[in-house]
């Protein structure tokens, strides 16, 4: 995903709010920065997928998606979080300009990939909310993490916030389908639909419990324990907090086995 090679109108879409527009040159070099620190953690996340591949005979990670957050989308949340509209406002109260998401196999997976990412020596650990161990109340399960990562500019090094959230294949299925269905307006039994939602995210985890044993089974070679302590054998204590995942945007998508890369 480059800025510079698409049309600045595909970016910005119908809503270029006036902040923007009167400070275009140096908010697309927020965003180019941002860009930067996307690639930075990318990388790092394919050189563990690749090293996980050889020492284990089998891959982690099965997509990663980025996406940077829409212009309309930054200024609605600079307002409503009560914070100034401008670009400094943005880089210094907003973190999630720049998301990644990564998807796994199991959930053994996502916190053996997420320790290793955070142990290295360059990444700074802002914020982490687990909500695998403690689930929102309507079932979302995923990690997330706020993270500081180097960028090596021409005027030297900065540092840049980045959201990365971990989900299984299985968590990102339900989350993809309740994203589209609380969308929808005026239903008469949404409390209902809630609750059935609810239910499936349950069915949902305890599968990926199952399927997570059944491998271990298959395949002996597990991660060293210093790996996986933070998994707990109880998923599903209530963690009574609300996290704002902001929009979802358009996320750009790699896919492990494919021929080109990355694709919309």
């Amino acid at each position: 995903m480059n800025i510079d090679s698409r049309e600045k109108s595909d970016f910005f879409g119908n809503d270029r709010p006036k902040i923007i527009l009167d400070n275009e040159e140096s908010f697309m070099k927020l965003m180019s920065h941002y860009e930067c620190a996307m690639m930075e953690v990318e990388t790092k996340l394919k050189v563990l997928n690749n090293e996980f591949s050889f020492l284990y005979e089998r891959n982690p990670i099965e997509t990663i998606k980025s996406r940077l957050k829409k212009p309309s989308s930054i200024i609605e949340k600079l307002k409503r979080k009560g914070f100034p509209v401008s670009v400094e406002s943005i880089e210094e109260n907003l973190f999630d300009i720049a998301g990644i998401r990564v998807i796994c196999s199991f959930p053994e997976d996502i916190y053996a990939t997420a320790e290793l990412l955070t142990q290295q020596d360059d990444i700074h650990v802002i914020e982490r909310k687990d909500y695998i161990l403690h689930p929102k109340a309507n079932g979302y399960r995923s990690l997330h993490l706020i993270l500081e990562v180097p960028i090596f500019l021409s005027t030297g090094k900065k540092f840049v916030k980045v959201e990365v959230q971990f989900r299984t294949i299985a968590m990102d299925f339900w989350a993809s389908l309740d994203h589209k269905l609380k969308y929808k307006k005026n239903l008469d039994n949404a409390d209902y639909i809630a609750q059935k939602l609810k239910e499936c995210a349950d069915i949902i985890s305890s599968m990926d419990k199952k399927m997570q044993e059944i491998r271990s089974m298959i395949d002996s070679r597990n991660y060293p324990a210093k790996l996986l302590e933070n998994v707990e054998s109880e998923w599903d204590d209530d963690y009574d907090d609300v996290y704002d995942d902001g929009d979802t945007g358009l996320y750009y998508e790699y896919r492990y086995g494919s021929d080109d890369g990355m694709s919309i």
